[in-house]
C-alpha cells in the first residue's frame, strides 16, 4: 500500500486534526480504499486542499487506486481555478463541502467534510508512471504543474526520514498546507514511518495554534521563514515547549541572524534546529544540514539526503569539480520528477528530467561539502515559501488593468511598478488576491517611467536600486 499505510500498526493514531478526527492507520487504509474506490483508475482529480483529515483521505485514497490528483488550495482564486479546468479538464473534483456551491457539477460522494464532484468531462490518456501534479509558480495562475513519477514520493519519504532520524514515536505539527511541496513531504515522511501526523488550519498567531500542539504534545515542526519571523515576534523562545524536540526549515533562505538565532536556541533548549532545501521538481527536500553543524555553517542547507547527489555546472553545463566551487546547484536521485506540463497533452509525455534537475539557484559548495544557495537564476520570488512567477504577474496586472507594469523584488517583498496613479490601491488588492498573500508582502511604486534598455528589455535592478532603495 503507498506509503506503507497497512505495515504500521493498525491501533496507532496516524492523523490528527483540529476539526477533532483521529484517524488510526488500521481506519485510514480502510478509508483510503473506500474513497479511492469512487473514482475511475487512470483519471485526474483536482484536489483543493486543506490540513484536515478529508483532504488527506482525498490524497491518499486517489494515489492508492492509481488515479492521479492535482494538488490545489481549497482559497484558490476562482477565475485562476476556472483557467486551469479549461486546460487540463479533470474528470473529477475533491473539494471541503462548503466550496461546493462554487461548482454546478454532480456530488457523487462525501465523507470527513469533503465532497466528490464529477465534471462530466471525458477521462483521457495519462502516462502510465504518472501519479501526482503539483503546481510550481505559486497562485499566480500559470497552468505550469510539476509531473511526479511512481517512486518519487516514496522515496523521498524514506530518504528524508532516514536524514532527520524520524521514528513512529514523532508527532509532526503540519502547518504548511498539503498542497504545498514541503507541506506534503512533512505528512508523507512522517506516515511512511507509522508517526502521528497533526494536521492544523490555524493560524500560526492564533492561540488556537499553540494550544493545539500543546494538548497534542507536537515534536517537531517544519517552517518557512516568514513562520520563524512569527515565532520570534511572539517571544516563542520563552515559551514552554517540552515536547518540541526539532525545528526545522525550507522554503527560502533565512537571514544569518534568524539562522543562529535558532541554532542558538537549540543548543541552549537541547532541542534541534535542521535546515533543509528543496524543489517542486525534486519532490521537496534534497538537501539538509545535520543539527550538530548548524552552529558552525550559517546559512547552509548542508548535504544530499540519502540516495541523491548534488553537484554544481558552470555556465556552460560543465560539472566543476573543484570541492570549493559555485554555479548553478543540480541534483540527481530518485526523488527527481518526470518534467513540467502546461496542458493536458504534456500528462501523456515520459521522464523528461531523466532522474537530474537544473536548479536556477547559484550555490556554493564549501571545503567540507555543505552547500549555501546564494542567489537565483530566473525570475521568481518566495514569498511565504510559495515561489511566484514575477512575469507571470506583471502579466495578470497588464491584462487586467492594461497598464504599462514591471514587477521585481526580493523573497521578503514584491516591487511593483506603474505609471498610473489611480490604479495603485486597486493593484495591490489585486494582486494579493490573486496570490492569497499579505498585502504587506507587495508594495506598489507610482513611477514616471518603466526604465528599459536599447532593447525595450525592462532594467529590474536598476529600477529596484533606484525606487526601493
Amino acid at each position: 500500500m503507498f506509503l506503507n499505510i497497512d505495515r504500521q500498526n493498525s491501533s496507532s493514531i496516524a492523523l490528527i486534526d483540529n476539526d477533532g478526527n483521529r484517524l488510526t492507520y488500521g481506519e485510514l487504509a480502510e478509508l483510503m480504499h473506500l474513497v479511492g474506490a469512487q473514482v475511475v483508475p487512470r483519471s485526474l482529480i483536482f484536489m483543493l486542499c486543506k490540513n484536515t483529515a478529508g483532504s488527506m483521505a482525498g490524497y491518499l485514497g486517489f494515489v492508492e487506486h492509481d488515479a492521479v490528483p492535482v494538488t490545489l488550495n481549497a482559497r484558490i482564486d476562482q477565475e485562476l481555478l476556472s483557467d486551469l479546468m479549461s486546460i487540463y479538464k479533470p474528470a473529477y473534483i475533491w473539494t471541503p463541502t462548503e466550496e461546493c456551491a462554487r461548482f454546478e457539477y454532480e456530488k457523487i460522494y462525501e465523507r470527513l467534510g469533503y465532497a466528490l464532484l464529477k465534471t462530466g468531462n471525458e477521462i483521457y490518456p495519462l502516462h502510465e508512471q504518472l501519479q501526482l501534479c503539483m503546481t510550481t509558480s505559486g497562485s499566480t495562475g500559470s497552468p505550469k504543474l510539476v509531473r511526479y513519477k511512481r517512486g518519487n514520493l516514496e522515496a523521498n519519504a524514506r530518504n528524508v526520514a532516514i536524514a532527520f532520524g524520524w521514528t513512529k514515536e514523532e508527532r509532526p505539527i503540519c502547518d504548511l498546507g498539503m498542497q504545498y511541496t514541503m507541506g506534503l513531504n512533512v505528512i508523507n515522511t512522517h506516515l511512511y514511518v507509522g508517526a502521528t501526523v497533526l494536521l492544523t488550519t490555524y493560524n500560526l498567531m492564533s492561540s488556537d495554534f499553540w494550544d493545539y500542539i500543546k494538548k497534542e504534545r507536537g515534536t517537531n515542526f517544519t517552517g518557512v521563514p516568514f513562520s520563524y519571523d512569527i515565532f520570534y515576534r511572539l517571544h516563542f523562545d520563552r515559551m514552554d515547549l517540552p515536547d518540541l524536540r526539532t525545528l526545522s526549515q525550507g522554503g527560502g533562505k533565512l537571514t544569518d541572524a534568524r539562522f543562529r538565532q535558532l541554532a542558538e536556541y537549540a543548543e541552549k533548549t537541547g532541542k534541534r534546529f535542521i535546515p533543509s532545501f528543496g524543489t517542486t521538481e525534486t519532490s521537496a527536500r534534497m538537501a539538509c544540514l545535520p543539527a550538530e553543524l548548524s552552529l558552525t555553517k550559517t546559512g547552509s542547507i548542508g548535504m544530499a539526503i540519502p540516495e541523491g547527489e548534488l553537484f554544481l555546472i558552470d555556465e556552460n553545463g560543465r560539472v566543476l569539480t573543484d570541492p570549493k566551487a559555485e554555479g548553478e546547484m543540480c541534483c540527481r536521485g530518485p526523488n527527481v520528477t518526470m518534467g513540467y506540463a502546461v496542458c493536458r497533452e504534456d500528462l501523456q509525455k515520459g521522464d523528461e528530467f531523466g532522474g537530474e534537475y537544473h536548479t536556477g539557484d547559484l550555490a556554493r559548495r564549501d571545503e567540507d561539502g555543505c552547500y549555501y544557495v546564494t542567489g537565483r537564476l530566473s525570475r521568481f520570488l518566495k514569498l511565504l515559501s510559495y515561489r511566484v512567477s514575477l512575469d507571470q504577474s506583471e502579466r495578470l496586472i497588464q491584462q487586467e488593468f492594461g497598464i504599462e507594469c514591471a514587477c521585481a523584488g526580493t523573497d521578503l517583498r514584491m516591487n511593483i511598478y506603474i505609471t498610473d496613479a489611480k490604479r495603485r490601491a486597486e493593484v495591490l488588492d489585486f494582486i494579493a488576491s490573486k496570490t492569497g498573500l499579505y498585502k504587506n508582502l507587495f508594495k506598489v511604486f507610482v513611477v514616471p517611467e518603466i526604465i528599459r534598455n536599447d532593447s525595450g528589455k525592462i532594467r529590474y535592478k536598476e529600477m529596484d536600486a533606484i525606487y526601493a532603495g
